[in-house]
């Protein structure tokens, strides 16, 4: 029963391991809730960071630093900011609470949009030609000072589904 446990133990941990490997390397969000322990993992180096500068809804600048690799969405919970509702589904691609906006010249270096990604931009409120969502963009040492908007409200359709039933 023991060498049973501990083949078991091996299996388990390899898969792990794979998990990380493949989750890692994969951005953005494959809507694995458990995406940002990886990117938590990985050592931190200074010279290993991009800037992001955020514009909160009330006109702050908030200037935070990411891992490549990490989304909008892992830098807005590692920096512990404060972005009323952001975030809600836990970049599922449920919900479009981690609705951004951005420069054309920088959204143009954020890759295709997916059709998940689209149908729940459908959602957002203030959508712009240029939105995009938190969780579905990876950094990368090009998106280095990129600024990201955040809209003046936040449409959850999950709240008005919660609202109609009461």
């Amino acid at each position: 029963m023991a060498s049973l446990l501990t083949a078991f133990g091996r299996i388990a941990h390899a898969g792990v391991r794979e998990y990380a490997r493949r989750t890692a390397a994969s951005c953005p969000a494959s809507g694995l809730i458990g995406r940002s322990f990886v990117t938590r993992a990985q050592p931190l180096r200074s010279d290993n960071r991009v800037t992001v500068h955020f514009i909160n809804r009330d006109g702050e600048k908030i200037t935070v630093e990411g891992s490549p690799g990490d989304s909008l969405l892992d830098v807005v919970i590692n920096e512990d900011l404060d972005f009323d509702g952001f975030g809600a589904c836990e970049g599922t691609l449920a919900c479009s609470t981690c609705h951004l906006i951005f420069d054309e010249d920088v959204y143009k270096k954020l890759g295709p949009v997916t059709d998940e990604e689209m149908d729940m931009l459908d959602l957002a409120y203030g959508l712009t030609d240029t939105s995009r969502l938190g969780c579905q963009i990876c950094l990368s040492r090009s998106l280095e000072g990129m600024v990201a908007r955040v809209p003046e409200s936040v449409a959850d359709i999950r709240q008005s589904q919660d609202g109609s039933s009461q």
